[in-house]
């Protein structure tokens, strides 16, 4: 069964780091696209970063530029989205998702996502 995991999520001060991971079982990542996605409350679901199946190409959404990495290990099995300099704006139900076409950031499996709210 394809089944993605996240996790990693939790409570930071303005500020701070955290790093995020997804895990994917059933299938190997190496092979796709993968992105990460947030859901602010009361508000559509946005990219927040994309990664090519290749690794050589990599998109991010502007206000997350220079703050957010994206990466994988592919011997893990597993996708990262290392956040600092943390905001309250960043605060939501962080989604990974693979099989992405990221100059559409449009993706066919979904995690269930794993909240962060950054808050003093």
């Amino acid at each position: 069964q394809l089944q993605l995991v996240e996790s990693g999520g939790g409570l930071v001060q303005p500020g701070g780091s955290l790093r995020l991971s997804c895990a994917a079982s059933g299938f190997t990542l190496d092979y796709y696209g993968v992105g990460w996605f947030r859901q602010a409350p009361g508000k559509e679901r946005e990219g927040v970063s994309c990664l090519s199946s290749s690794g050589g190409s990599t998109n991010y959404v502007d206000s997350v530029k220079g703050r957010f990495t994206i990466s994988r290990d592919n011997a893990k099995n597993t996708v990262y989205l290392q956040m600092n300099s943390l905001k309250p704006d960043d605060t939501g139900v962080y989604y990974c998702a693979a099989d992405c076409g990221c100059s559409d950031w449009y993706c066919d499996y979904w995690g269930q996502g794993t909240q962060v709210t950054v808050s003093s």
